[in-house]
Formats: structure tokens, sequence, C-alpha cells
């Protein structure tokens, strides 16, 4: 979902969210390093682990979330003024169940035009998740008035607030 701060911020607040981590996926443990993986060339994308309470929140409201709130579906390696393929839209999926839903919904959003452009986010297997550096954590919480995380990221967890008033937390 481009920039790992927003999107953990947007998931940190949501209930039935137990944790998020900002982190890396897509490319091998060793590149798995803020300074190389912002080259473009690892494979990885900056990336969030949700966990959740499936008794609590599901999987299609994660969804939902992400593709209203989060990010954008229809940019192509980037988010925002960030670009690169680090940035890309992507959902790693923990099982095949996941992956079906998934699509399923991406299918469903771009049959019913509900953007302007074609969803690009595209689905795979997680082949392994590393989370970031200790500083990235918690980055938009910490540091609400830095002026990336005030331009673009707080206007997300707006959104949240007024667009899923029952899941936010």
């Amino acid at each position: 979902g481009g920039c790992f701060w927003g999107v953990q911020l947007v998931f940190q607040h949501v209930k039935g969210v137990v944790s998020a981590t900002s982190g890396y996926a897509g490319g091998a443990a060793d590149t798995a390093h803020y300074k190389i993986v912002g080259r473009g060339t690892t494979g990885h994308a900056e990336s969030v682990r949700v966990v959740y309470d499936p008794s609590k929140v599901s999987y299609g409201r994660l969804l939902k979330i992400y593709f209203a709130v989060a990010h954008n579906p229809t940019e192509l390696n980037r988010q925002g003024p960030d670009s690169g393929t680090q940035y890309r839209s992507e959902i790693f999926t923990a099982d095949a169940e996941q992956q079906r839903i998934a699509q399923a919904y991406i299918a469903q959003l771009d049959a019913a035009h509900v953007y302007p452009q074609r969803i690009v986010t595209k689905v795979a297997a997680l082949p392994g998740f590393y989370p970031a550096e200790d500083y990235h954590q918690n980055f938009a919480t910490l540091h609400p008035y830095y002026p990336y995380i005030y331009i673009n990221d707080r206007p997300k967890l707006e959104h949240l607030k007024k667009q899923f008033p029952d899941w936010y937390r």
C-alpha cells in the first residue's frame, strides 16, 4: 500500500486488529533493510503485517478498509509522492483462501467501476515478512506532525473515522 507508515497507522486504529507491524515483503531476507529496499531493486514492497482476531473483524472488512482508506489501488508502483516498485500495491496472503477472497474482491470493485481507473493491486502468497527497523515502527503515531505524516497519512486516519466509524478505535 505504499509507504508503510500510513498503512500501519490506519490498521492500528481498526477494532479487532491485534497488531500492525511495518516491514518488507516480496524479497530476500538479506535485502530487507530500508536503505537497500529504497533503491527499488530488491523485489520488496514496504508492507504491513496485520494480525487480527477473526471473531472481532473479518478479512473481508480489512480488505474494504485497505481499499477505501489505506491507499490508492490504481497507482502503479507509487503512492502519492513515493514512487518505485517498493511502493507498489500488493496484498501478500497467508493462505489460498485469503488469496481467493482478495482476488474476488478486486474483481468486484473493478466490475462495479468503483475507481475511475483499473485496480493495479497484485495478490500473491506471502514469501516472507521482515519487520522494518525499530525507528519505522509506530512512526506516524510517534510523529503526527512530521510533514510527510501530516500531509499524506493523517488524512487516511480521518477517512477511516468518517467511512468506518463503527470500526474505528
